[in-house]
């Protein structure tokens, strides 16, 4: 029993000396040990720390952990709550403990991140989350328990980041989901105008109430709708007032924006898009209105420039004498405008009224005097009404109920040549000083323009009298009908160098008085060029009239003077003399001999009585302009002329322009002609047809225009000749011959080339012509006739009685 005993001591000691283990657990107790160490690992890992604060007793218990953030031990941490108020920084107290009174209140989550101030006075940042657990009996809050961790390394990068975003010179807030600040940066304080201290946690709907319905709210919920980023820029009324680029983008905490201040970029925008509408409508005011050289149309679309650019309504005023006495008589509203048509007639009735009743102290009779302008800033009706006369005009006033007015002379050269009244109403920004000085720019572009157009007139009317006044009546001879046109060119700078004549010349033969007619066109289009015209019209005609001389002598007597006086000038012309030559035997009658000349002159045209019309020049028969060689030796040519036939000359105002050239134009005129003769009543019809076919409106260049027609008379006899170009040409070296012959036998020679002469016949059959010619003084040595006729036969004498030159010509 003793072994038994001893050894069951010694077994008993062997148990003593050995490790105990553990009883076997069920897997369920395992599984739950096991997650408790999970979690406290977790916990660990994660520097969570534990608090357990009794409400009843009022005592704070940490664990470790939490005792090791707060750099505490047990020692030196008190166990009460007044012991974690020391510990949490000053700026945080107030908002932890509010936090943990609801929660204890409302035995609900207990939520705060605080800032604590370690023994070392190092900062650390503390996040605590907790629960308040409520007595079973009472329902009253017994316990807190809670847990807190350090977030300072995540504030530490927040911090970075708040320190850049304060550092930017951009301003910067960000919006949750509820749409309340949670951050504002202080750039963005300073431009919003609010402290972050009143603008965190508050939506930006209350803070900033003129964002609803705005561009802002617009985009910043199209940014939280779509995902993605917006960009714009927009305005915020006063008080901020200003223009802003937004930036926004969403973010899980909910909308970021970045914006800066533009008002000073938009502010220089806008001036130079002022600048630069400034710059186009003085612009459009020059071209506008240099466009036209009429001035009552060129103020009319002044008005119309004006309105509705600068006003509601505007008026304009012609100043075609500021120098009267009274300063009304000076003046004339020839233009207006409205931007409401339904106001358009008591506007114009009110241009009709108002100069009549305006006063002496009047706007506008102070802008006339003192050419200065006026402004009127508000109350325009008011105090524009007190200087009209009670009446309709004051009536028409106050239903046009202007608030603001400008009153600007136009001045030009030295003079005032216009006044704008320009006029806003109630609904539109009031005149300012800077309007007042646009529309005195524009002002002095359109003064100028418009004293361009005036001066123009002025021109045009000085040129037209002094052309006119040149160009007298035609004679009115018993056998022809001479008509004549003058249409001066819609520029005035091409007025000035075309002119016609006719006029009588001595015959010393028994056909009485020659018909001379002339056509010209001096060089140049301006007022010297018509007074070169008018000097150079008159020598043409003392030459001709006082010499006698056929037209190409004329012509280069012309010239011979035109040196002689150094005339400075060139001229077309082309000059035609209606000759009437007795036909053989006593009851015959007569023959009518047109002789004519060229000096680079288009050509003239001559129409039958059937309908045919001849070019009676060609490039050969057309001599060098008047004014450039004295001696050039001019061409002359021959023609009959039955009843009915008609002579057309012209300038090339009425043949070239734009686009047609002058042959061109000569053919189309030939074609006219032909086509519009027989339906011409008579030739004042024709030349108006003529007219008005060529020149389509205002002609390019001066027209003068001279048709002659020898009047149809008795039947003509069998035999005589018809219209044709006579197979000569004569210079006027032909002249001297015949002067040499009267010197020689004391007679006259008389041909075709002379202008009168003895007894003279013209006998005619087919195409044959015999001029005879007879001296009754017995020749000197026999002579040869003249050199420059044709198909002449031999001079013939008789032993007796009057010697006689026979020619035998042939006639077209």
């Amino acid at each position: 029993m003793s072994h038994s005993g001893a050894t069951s001591a010694d077994e008993h000691a062997r148990d003593e000396s050995a490790p105990r283990v553990p009883p076997p657990r069920s897997a369920t107790t395992l599984d739950a040990e096991s997650d408790r160490i999970a979690w406290r690992l977790a916990v660990d890992a994660a520097g969570v720390g534990a608090f357990v604060w009794d409400l009843v007793h009022d005592r704070l218990r940490w664990d470790g952990r939490l005792l090791e953030l707060f750099g505490l031990d047990e020692k030196s941490f008190g166990g009460t709550i007044e012991s974690f108020n020391r510990c949490v920084h000053p700026d945080d107290l107030r908002r932890v403990s509010d936090a943990l009174e609801r929660a204890i209140a409302t035995c609900g989550d207990y939520e705060a991140e605080y800032r604590v101030v370690l023994p070392t006075g190092e900062l650390r940042w503390i996040e605590a989350r907790g629960r308040a657990l409520a007595d079973d009996t009472t329902g009253r809050a017994v316990r807190l328990v809670g847990a807190a961790y350090d977030t300072t390394s995540v504030h530490d990068g927040e911090a970075r980041l708040g320190r850049v975003l304060e550092s930017m010179s951009s301003a910067f807030y960000q919006l949750d989901h509820a749409w309340r600040f949670t951050y504002v940066n202080s750039e963005a304080e300073r431009l919003l105008g609010q402290g972050r201290a009143r603008l965190l946690g508050e939506s930006i709907w209350e803070a900033f109430p003129a964002a609803v319905g705005s561009t802002f709210e617009t985009h910043y919920r199209e940014a939280l709708a779509t995902g993605g980023p917006v960009s714009f820029e927009a305005h915020y009324p006063a008080p901020l007032d200003g223009w802003y680029e937004v930036r926004a983008w969403p973010s899980p905490e909910g909308l970021a924006v970045y914006f800066h201040d533009i008002s000073a970029r938009r502010a220089t925008q806008d001036a130079l898009d002022r600048s630069a509408h400034r710059l186009a409508l003085l612009a459009s005011v020059s071209e506008d209105l240099g466009d036209t050289l009429d001035p009552t149309e060129g103020v009319s679309r002044l008005a119309t420039l004006l309105v509705p650019e600068l006003g509601d309504w505007c008026l304009v005023t012609l100043v075609e004498d500021p120098q009267a006495a009274d300063w009304r008589r000076g003046l004339r509203d020839v233009a207006w405008a409205h931007t409401d048509e339904t106001l358009t007639g008591t506007l114009r009735e009110y241009a009709s009224l108002r100069l009549g009743a305006l006063t002496d102290g009047s706007f506008l009779a102070h802008a006339v005097r003192n050419m200065a302008s006026v402004l009127i800033t508000s109350d325009a009706a008011e105090r524009i009404a007190t200087v009209l006369s009670p009446g309709p005009a004051r009536d028409r006033l106050h239903e046009l109920a202007p608030s603001s007015a400008m009153i600007v002379p136009l001045r030009a050269r030295g003079r005032t040549v216009a006044v704008v009244s320009l006029f806003r109403g109630h609904d539109r920004r009031a005149f300012s000083t800077a309007d007042q000085s646009l529309l005195e720019d524009i002002g002095s572009r359109a003064a100028l323009a418009l004293d361009n157009a005036r001066l123009y007139a002025s021109q045009r009317e000085v040129s037209e009298t002094l052309q006119r006044s040149m160009l007298t009546d035609p004679p009115r001879p018993e056998h022809l009908e001479i008509v004549t046109r003058y249409a001066p060119a819609g520029d005035v700078a091409r007025i000035g160098g075309d002119w016609y004549d006719a006029f009588l010349q001595q015959s010393r033969g028994p056909g009485g008085h020659d018909v001379v007619v002339v056509v010209g066109d001096v060089v140049g289009h301006d007022v010297e060029a018509a007074a070169a015209m008018g000097q150079l019209r008159g020598l043409l005609r003392g030459l001709a009239v006082h010499s006698g001389y056929a037209p190409a002598a004329v012509l280069s007597g012309v010239d011979t003077v035109m040196q002689s006086l150094q005339m400075e000038t060139t001229a077309t012309a082309v000059v035609a003399r209606f000759e009437r030559h007795p036909r053989a035997g006593a009851e015959a009658g007569e023959e009518v001999v047109l002789r004519w000349a060229h000096a680079g002159h288009p050509p003239a045209l001559l129409l039958t009585p059937g309908g045919d019309v001849t070019r009676l020049a060609d490039v050969d028969d057309n001599d060098l302009l008047l004014g450039l060689d004295p001696e050039t030796r001019r061409a002359e040519q021959v023609a009959f002329v039955e009843p009915g036939a008609t002579l057309i000359l012209y300038t090339d105002g009425l043949v070239e322009r734009r686009g047609r050239d002058v042959d061109e134009g000569i053919e189309a005129l030939i074609d006219l002609v032909r086509t519009t003769a027989p339906g011409a009543a008579d030739v004042e019809d024709l030349c108006d047809r003529l007219l008005d076919g060529m020149v389509d409106g205002t002609p390019e260049d001066d027209v003068a225009l001279l048709a002659v027609r020898l009047r149809q008379r008795d039947p003509r006899g069998p035999g005589c000749p018809g219209s044709g170009v006579v197979a000569q040409q004569r210079d006027h070296g032909e002249e001297q011959r015949d002067h040499q012959h009267d010197a020689e036998h004391g007679e006259q020679r008389g041909d075709l080339g002379a202008r009168a002469g003895c007894v003279e016949g013209l006998v005619g059959r087919g195409h044959l012509a015999v001029v005879v010619h007879a001296c009754t003084r017995t020749p000197g040595p026999a002579r040869d006739a003249p050199a420059a006729t044709r198909n002449r036969g031999p001079c013939q004498r008789r032993s007796q009685g009057p010697r006689w030159w026979v020619r035998v010509v042939r006639t077209a």
